[in-house]
């Protein structure tokens, strides 16, 4: 489960860590305005739209993540450390959150509406999609959508762009 979400700063971005972002529950107001983005991973296929948007090849770069969650000072620094690790450790199972560079916020704010379809079609095209045959442009085009919406609220608030990695 992965869900990209904006937040002002990196201490909002913190809040209760452990709970997904989409809360999709009657009566529950979700404090943030988040996407539910299903298994679409920031490094992978996140990281080729990032790519398609800004015409530059594929690299992992191009997102200058900055892992926050769990707390990269904690983490394990050999395989001895991990083993020693108490069950359910976020270290071990998740969840984790990253922040994203502000210029993958603005890339995505920035395109043009009507780039749009031409954009779903070529990430449908994308290796990590060919395992899903079903999986086309018509399938992608809302999500394109949802994470430009999501990057021009970010951008009109002056607000960072997050993601929310379930467990793993």
């Amino acid at each position: 489960m992965t869900e990209y979400y904006r937040a002002a700063d990196r201490g909002a971005a913190l809040a209760d860590p452990e709970r997904p972002r989409v809360i999709d529950k009657p009566g529950v107001v979700p404090a943030f305005d988040a996407v539910d983005a299903g298994k679409i991973d920031p490094e992978n296929e996140f990281c080729q739209l990032v790519a398609l948007v800004l015409g530059e090849p594929y690299s992992v770069d191009l997102l200058g993540l900055t892992y926050l969650y769990p707390p990269p000072e904690g983490a394990p620094q050999s395989l001895e450390e991990a083993d020693a690790l108490p069950e359910g450790s976020p270290y071990l199972e998740g969840p984790g959150i990253a922040e994203f560079a502000v210029r993958v916020r603005d890339a995505l704010a920035d395109v043009e509406n009507d780039r749009l379809q031409v954009l779903a079609a070529r990430w449908s095209e994308i290796e990590d999609f060919e395992i899903y045959s079903d999986t086309g442009p018509h399938d992608l085009l809302p999500l394109i959508e949802e994470f430009v919406g999501l990057a021009r609220r970010a951008k009109e608030h002056d607000q960072q762009l997050y993601c929310w990695m379930g467990g793993w």
